[in-house]
């Protein structure tokens, strides 16, 4: 029999239910009219900024739709994201493509969609924990970027990665098993 403190057993616990998050996370499209609560936003919002990010330069910005005419324009004028008209919430995660130096000189981020990604996947990750429904729709293409900048007065240098849905799920769809071992390689090809 083997005996175990509760302290490991809390960590096994905590840790099983961060991996059964991951596998069970989902693209919800379809959800129900119910508006997400404050306080589910900010959680959301505190999870994306807990995400890595290069030389810990946190370039995010994040826009929080709920006006129901934005959401609709948005829907409209992207066509992956049709979703939004049932959405009562939408996370757009830009960040800034300039990095200013000590100096006041400027160079372009040539990493900000790596660091926007890291904080999309903790929106998704946590959306999923708090019970809510959410998909990542892409908007970094310029033909979708220049609509959401536009829709949302996004300044300059500041560069949309992707608009997340989010709301209450209207259908509880399958994960899917995504495990390909061909994919897999170590140490060389």
């Amino acid at each position: 029999m083997a005996f175990t403190s509760c302290k490991q057993s809390e960590t096994v616990d905590a840790t099983q239910a961060v991996l059964d998050n991951i596998a069970a996370r989902t693209s919800v499209r379809a959800y129900t009219s119910e508006p997400v609560p404050d306080e589910m936003v900010e959680t959301l919002l505190r999870a994306a900024m807990a995400a890595p990010s290069a030389m810990n330069r946190q370039p995010w910005e994040f826009v929080v739709v709920n006006d129901r005419a934005v959401l609709d324009t948005l829907a409209g004028k992207l066509r992956y994201a049709k979703m939004l008209v049932q959405a009562p919430l939408a996370i757009v995660v830009c960040a800034e493509t300039m990095i200013t130096h000590r100096d006041g000189s400027q160079s372009e981020n040539g990493l900000w969609e790596h660091d926007a990604s890291a904080a999309t996947q903790n929106i998704l990750l946590a959306a999923k924990a708090l019970g809510l429904g959410a998909v990542w729709t892409a908007a970094s293409d310029s033909e979708r970027a220049s609509v959401v900048k536009e829709a949302l007065n996004i300044p300059g240098t500041i560069m949309p990665l992707c608009v997340i849905p989010i709301g209450f799920p209207a259908e509880d769809p399958e994960p899917k098993d995504k495990w390909k071992p061909e994919k897999i390689h170590y140490n060389k090809w």
